[in-house]
């Protein structure tokens, strides 16, 4: 399986990296991925995936998922783990509806190069150090949990082509998104909630729920209540593959 995910991810970004040693300018890829028709064939489905970069814990949408019996995958850093104990056993009170899944351990980009940055946070300086950040996190959630995570996203969902061979290498599958529905939290509640009303058969959904005092929680509760209204089923990501593309941004 692994195997198979590194060639399928260097076939694809073979011509970006070709791409990259024209310009002399370093490609960082953005993996948009979709739900597998295996996985939406009977109702419209979507995957929905929760970051907790840092920060707090929003409890407010955790509760609504219960409610809603709707499951998720959450993506955690080992830093937000330590912080946020009490919104951990809340998850894993709820093991049927939550899986936690690796985030890293400081919340660095997956991007390899002194002096890169993206969003505004250092890369990496080499892949030695994305290593112990993916095995650091994995280390705290395995401790957290007593189940080794599968999936690993880095922080700003961005890889380039070393980065995406060192995750496999570690046996990770990187998860990838097709639907960013806040922009990292930033956005108000009406365009989180449109954004998600938005989601369509197999798609996955990227949000966050590490930020309580943002209006993008209740976005996220108001669009997937219009979602399941609307006769949505959600899986999490280990109980499905993905499909993967690509999207590049320098």
């Amino acid at each position: 399986m692994i195997g198979k995910l590194i060639l399928t991810l260097c076939a694809l970004c073979a011509p970006l990296a070709s791409n990259a040693a024209a310009t002399d300018v370093p490609v960082a890829i953005e993996l948009h991925e979709h739900l597998p028709f295996s996985a939406i064939a009977h109702a419209p489905t979507v995957a929905l995936t929760l970051d907790a970069c840092g920060g707090e814990f929003d409890r407010d949408v955790v509760q609504f998922l219960i409610e809603r019996r709707i499951p998720a995958t959450i993506f955690a850093t080992q830093r937000w783990l330590v912080r946020n104990p009490d919104g951990v056993r809340l998850l894993l009170d709820h093991r049927d509806l939550f899986e936690i899944e690796d985030h890293g351990a400081n919340h660095v980009p997956a991007l390899i190069g002194i002096g890169r940055k993206a969003y505004g946070l250092a890369a990496e300086p080499d892949v030695a150090h994305l290593r112990s950040e993916i095995e650091t996190g994995a280390d705290a959630v395995a401790n957290a949990t007593g189940i080794r995570p599968h999936w690993y996203r880095g922080a700003t969902a961005l890889y380039d082509d070393q980065s995406l061979h060192a995750i496999a290498s570690l046996g990770y599958r990187v998860a990838g998104f097709s639907l960013n529905a806040d922009a990292g939290a930033t956005l108000s509640r009406h365009a989180v909630s449109a954004r998600v009303r938005a989601a369509r058969d197999g798609d996955v959904i990227l949000a966050h729920v590490n930020k309580p005092q943002t209006e993008a929680g209740e976005g996220l509760i108001d669009g997937l209540t219009a979602l399941c209204e609307r006769g949505y089923r959600f899986v999490r990501l280990g109980d499905t593959t993905l499909a993967p593309s690509l999207v590049a941004r320098k």
